[in-house]
């Protein structure tokens, strides 16, 4: 599917990939701060350089004057990177102060981006970061001293919740406090966690867990320990509250995540633990339909309502 990009979005791209004058893609050589983010592995990847105007007399005063950035990500990326070197430039901004600079800044800049890409405004963030750190050691700044917790990669070190992006448990609580994410959709659309096998959505400690603790809900893998469930396929809640407990999860979780990728799905009929649907939207007749019956719908629904669910496809 396209995406819907602002026409901001699509200036600043096609401006930088065709190296424009006053456009920012490369790479500074010898630079004030160095900084990564993001694996080639997982298909975004991005490097950030910057130039400072040193403060002979205290380096916490030093101006960026330079911006670079080098990614292999897509269109959203290469705009989010432009909007944040020129956000800074236009700032003058301190490196410190370039960390006020907030996701949302970005995607303003941009003038919006599609939920699904709001990933992108992050890894600029995340890379600018770990540069900062890279100058803060060079010129002997003392972070903490100042009340900035950074890490060398401007990753956060801890159990990987996620292993398909190695997002890591501290960083997923920071970016669910920094974004103000409330939902698994919402995660995987800003830092993509959740975004591949979906194995760690509902595991024990996973995303719903920790979303549940930072909102202050109790563990879904404890309301699940619980919850009244069907032994041997024998139906031990009513018809009501089953039909009413799958359509809840439909239209909180499930359609929420087709929808981000310009899908949907609707219910045709309940029947005991058979659950009847009929793909919609990009999700119908796409190849991978069976497997998102499989692997996301009918696991979604085994995991948050009843494991003896069967999902079938009606065309």
């Amino acid at each position: 599917m396209g995406w819907d990009y602002s026409d901001k979005t699509t200036e600043l791209f096609k401006a930088a990939v065709h190296g424009a004058a006053g456009t920012h893609m490369g790479e500074i050589e010898n630079p004030d701060g160095l900084g990564e983010h993001g694996s080639i592995a997982c298909g975004d990847a991005l490097r950030f350089t910057f130039r400072v105007d040193r403060n002979q007399d205290d380096p916490t005063r030093d101006i960026v004057t330079e911006a670079r950035y080098l990614t292999f990500g897509c269109t959203s990326a290469i705009a989010a990177s432009e909007a944040l070197c020129r956000i800074i430039e236009e700032r003058l901004c301190t490196p410190i102060e370039a960390l006020e600079i907030s996701n949302q800044d970005i995607v303003d800049y941009l003038e919006g981006l599609p939920e699904a890409k709001i990933h992108c405004s992050v890894m600029g963030a995340e890379a600018l970061e770990a540069a900062v750190f890279n100058w803060a050691q060079k010129r002997g700044v003392d972070l903490k001293e100042l009340g900035v917790e950074l890490s060398e990669t401007g990753e956060d070190e801890g159990r990987i919740v996620c292993k398909c992006f190695s997002v890591t448990e501290p960083y997923l609580r920071r970016k669910i406090r920094e974004l103000g994410l409330k939902t698994i959709p919402e995660i995987t659309a800003a830092i993509k966690a959740g975004g591949a096998c979906m194995s760690c959505h509902h595991a024990p400690g996973g995303l719903q867990d920790i979303l549940d603790e930072e909102l202050g809900r109790k563990p879904s893998s404890e309301k699940s320990e619980s919850a009244p469930q069907a032994g041997g396929g024998e139906q031990t809640i009513s018809p009501y509250k089953l039909g009413k407990l799958i359509d809840e999860t439909f239209e909180g979780y499930i359609r929420p995540m087709l929808q981000r990728d310009g899908g949907d799905i609707e219910i045709v009929d309940i029947k005991n633990f058979k659950v009847f649907c009929r793909l919609q939207g990009a999700c119908a007749g796409c190849a991978g339909a069976s497997m998102t019956l499989k692997m996301l719908v009918e696991q979604v629904l085994k995991d948050r309502v009843d494991e003896n669910i069967k999902v079938v496809e009606v065309k």
